[in-house]
């Protein structure tokens, strides 16, 4: 399961698709920009979100 932290307060979470309850994965895209982003996809194929924020910045997750 990827655990998304706060770099700035710590703070910390666990993702699961409320389709199929399977723990999402982390994975990056790239958009038709050419820009990566970070993202959590159901690995039963349900869909994708971007990845959470917190204290106005991206949450990391250490794969």
């Amino acid at each position: 399961m990827a655990t998304y932290t706060c770099d700035k307060c710590g703070m910390g979470v666990n993702m699961t698709c409320a389709t199929c309850n399977a723990a999402l994965v982390n994975d990056t895209i790239t958009t038709d920009a050419g820009v990566e982003v970070q993202v959590s996809k159901c690995p039963d194929g349900d869909g994708m979100i971007k990845s959470p924020l917190c204290c106005g910045q991206d949450m990391s997750c250490q794969v």
